[in-house]
């Protein structure tokens, strides 16, 4: 893994990646109630928020829109993704290079694996050469790490989501985004599990602040270094002001009673 102290991923020692690859992994349903949403220039202006330190984009809105914002704001290339219309076994085929991605001035590799999936072998395979082009680039790469298929009965349990983050650790990534596992101490558990690897809480679906802020309380209370979430800030009404309250939880440890 690479040292990270100087990233600029990390604010006192903690992460807030605002993930905005849902236009291709969900389609535009994602963005009913926030319409004008779909034009990605909303979502970038969010991501020049103080609480943001990185925007995770795919290789379209990467090479359209980035070039405007990047004074103000740091780029996860998302290299890979697939649609919600696909309807087999997951796949995240790869879409654009770690080299490209360095090109158009990316601070860091995002890269989706399915660990479970009768692909499994191919993910892994086809990380392998994204993971040493990184370090070759210098870029720290972040992995999605999705527990899916036939043998994985409960995606959400305790034993698979720490596997999931101990898989990012054995891979070569330097952060692994995983699901909660719906209980603090297990969450504790996979962060036991991924030793020095950077765990971030994914975001999930749009839910009241309370339990939001709640949530990522409490995975912060058991050492997990951050979040990477999307629809539960720019699917609010004012998401501006989630992301204040998750500037002071995240990275000045205020309790969720202290912001709200």
């Amino acid at each position: 893994m690479q040292p990270l102290g100087d990233s600029p991923l990390v604010r006192n020692d903690k992460t807030l990646v605002l993930a905005h690859d849902h236009g291709l992994e969900h389609g535009p349903k994602q963005f009913s109630g926030v319409e004008e949403r779909l034009d990605p220039r909303e979502v970038f202006e969010m991501a020049t928020h103080d609480a943001v330190t990185a925007l995770a984009v795919g290789k379209g809105l990467a090479e359209t829109y980035y070039p405007s914002y990047e004074d103000d704001v740091n780029l996860l290339a998302k290299l890979n993704g697939g649609s919600d219309l696909w309807m087999g076994d997951p796949y995240s085929p790869q879409n654009w290079s770690v080299e490209y991605a360095a090109e158009l001035g990316a601070d860091a590799i995002g890269y989706t694996i399915y660990p479970g999936v009768n692909r499994e072998t191919d993910m892994f395979e086809d990380f392998r050469p994204v993971q040493e082009a990184a370090r070759d680039e210098d870029l720290p790469i972040a992995m999605w790490s999705y527990p899916r298929g036939q043998a994985v009965k409960e995606h959400r349990s305790r034993d698979i989501i720490a596997y999931a983050a101990r898989i990012g650790l054995e891979l070569g990534a330097d952060f692994t985004k995983v699901k909660y596992p719906r209980d603090k101490d297990a969450m504790e558990h996979a962060v036991n599990a991924a030793a020095d690897n950077r765990v971030l809480l994914s975001g999930g679906s749009k839910t009241s602040d309370r339990d939001f802020l709640e949530l990522v309380e409490d995975c912060m209370d058991v050492g997990v270094s951050g979040l990477a979430v999307g629809r539960n800030v720019w699917q609010r009404d004012d998401p501006y002001d989630i992301l204040d309250k998750l500037d002071e939880v995240i990275f000045e440890g205020a309790s969720t009673d202290d912001v709200l």
